[in-house]
């Protein structure tokens, strides 16, 4: 037996066997109330992204009604903000799927 048989040998025996570790939905105490307070904390991010969006519209409408331009860009940039919020919120759940399945083929 040669010294790179020898060593490959030794590195297929040290080699770890593959590991596979599933997530666990019942590992810890309390995984149920934390799916209940984050659904809850979802609803409120799009409660709050829908008051963000009539208050950054009535901030639009009014720097365009006052010849403002400076309010009135301001506005629409909150219009703008207010809408990318609620589609992360809405969409949260969607893109940690995929991203989670894209880490599993690694």
């Amino acid at each position: 037996m040669s010294v790179i048989d020898f060593a490959v040998t030794l590195a297929t025996a040290v080699a770890p066997a593959e590991v596979n570790i599933p997530p666990n939905d019942t590992g810890l105490p309390g995984i149920p109330a934390l799916r209940t307070i984050v659904g809850a904390v979802m609803t409120v991010g799009l409660i709050l992204s829908v008051l963000a969006l009539i208050i950054a519209a009535v901030v639009w409408g009014f720097g365009a009604n006052s010849s403002n331009p400076h309010l009135a860009s301001r506005g629409k940039i909150g219009v703008l903000v207010s809408c990318g919020a609620a589609i992360l919120c809405g969409a949260a759940v969607a893109l940690i799927n995929f991203f989670w399945n894209v880490g599993q083929t690694v």
